[in-house]
């Protein structure tokens, strides 16, 4: 065994050798989610390599032209993984408190590199002082877009003028290519602003929903208790490729003159967190100042008055519907349904009691929860669809 071997193989070894088709379920699940951490906890000791490999010039002894590119050829990894690992090897000596987090496995690889891309040398300054509060919002959002999301309000926060131009940029590249094969068919490619890819991917998931709502219920007309996805008419593929020629059709069919919907605006005030200044569009897309005001002649703006961090306001008790006010506050407060592990957007979830309104539940805040379609019709006492069922 030679050096390398005795100071990297037996571990790896002792993990080749494991079988998890030997593993009962919580072992599964363990082991599963300790790999993750390892992962983390290697991708320090990667990055302090890469870092000195980098600084002390080992990549050019074959008169490579940069580091990334002999990392790609010799590791065999793609150019942008090779950036990305070099990026992150060079920004994480100047940021402990991430290290460290990626060192005992609190902080996943995926997590510390939207911190890495945050910690430019324009916010670098800004950034050492906020780290800590960062890392520390990281273990409270156990959902990987929520703190995507709070990670670009503080880009928008600390560099104003930065997101600015660098909206203004992302606007520029923006782009659809349509080209015709030989075969008659026509392929598509697109890169969309922000707002413009929201408004889009919104309109685009709605008609979505409804064919898989139309599919699912001619489908279990025909099938019956034997209903399952496999028997829908249309991959998912294939119907988002319907829904979008629905959306054209209808763009022929509506007059010039028809009014179109305005984009909703959503101001949060009172809010303790770093989502403090917020403005985003109401998916929960993050806009800079500059991208909300070229569009508040055709927006419709709300005030969000938050009283700590959960609770937003109370409006009637005892109505049997959760009435538009306070069903927008509980929108705003979960943004998505509320069982763990779901992200399924507020604006396609439902305002549910979590005691019931037959048991004498409130119809307030502190009562009401979102809920998808798929997990409110889960709930006891309800018909329950199958496993793999919408």
């Amino acid at each position: 065994m030679t050096g390398m071997e005795a100071l990297l193989g037996p571990s790896i070894e002792d993990l080749l050798s494991l079988d998890p088709r030997g593993l009962d379920d919580d072992e599964l699940h363990a082991v599963v989610m300790a790999h993750q951490q390892l992962l983390s906890r290697f991708a320090v000791v990667r990055s302090r390599c890469l870092a000195e490999w980098e600084q002390r010039g080992t990549w050019a002894l074959d008169r490579s032209r940069t580091a990334a590119a002999r990392l790609s050829r010799e590791s065999g990894c793609s150019p942008e993984t090779a950036k990305t690992e070099l990026r992150r090897a060079r920004r994480l000596r100047t940021m402990p408190i991430t290290e460290a987090g990626l060192a005992d496995g609190s902080l996943s690889v995926d997590r510390a590199d939207l911190l890495v891309a945050a910690n430019t040398p324009e916010r670098a300054a800004t950034f050492t002082r906020d780290e800590l509060v960062l890392v520390t919002n990281s273990a409270e959002l156990p959902r990987f877009a929520e703190f995507a999301r709070t990670i670009a309000h503080w880009r928008n926060l600390a560099d104003d003028e930065g997101c600015e131009r660098r909206a203004e940029r992302d606007r520029d590249r923006r782009h659809v290519t349509v080209r015709r094969r030989r075969d008659g068919m026509v392929q598509l490619e697109a890169l969309l602003d922000a707002a413009t890819g929201a408004a889009f991917t919104t309109e685009l998931d709605r008609l979505d929903d409804d064919l898989y709502r139309h599919d699912w219920a001619e489908a279990k007309a025909e099938h019956g208790d034997q209903m399952c996805t496999d028997k829908l008419p249309r991959r998912p593929q294939q119907r988002r490729c319907d829904a979008l020629a629905q959306m054209a059709s209808r763009s022929g069919a509506m007059p010039a003159n028809a009014r179109r919907p305005r984009p909703l605006f959503t101001v949060l005030i009172g809010y303790e967190t770093l989502a403090g200044r917020v403005c985003e569009l109401a998916d929960g897309t993050v806009l800079t100042p500059g991208q909300a005001a070229t569009m508040l002649t055709e927006a419709d703006i709300e005030r969000i008055v938050f009283e700590g961090k959960s609770r937003v306001i109370d409006v009637g008790r005892r109505t049997r519907a959760f009435p538009g006010a306070l069903r927008r506050a509980i929108q705003v407060r979960d943004r998505h349904c509320s069982i763990p592990g779901c992200d399924v957007p507020a604006d396609r979830c439902q305002v549910d009691h979590i005691v019931e309104y037959t048991d004498g539940g409130d119809t307030t805040q502190d009562n009401g929860r979102l809920l998808c379609p798929t997990h409110n019709r889960q709930r006891p006492g309800r018909t329950s669809p199958p496993v793999d069922g919408p």
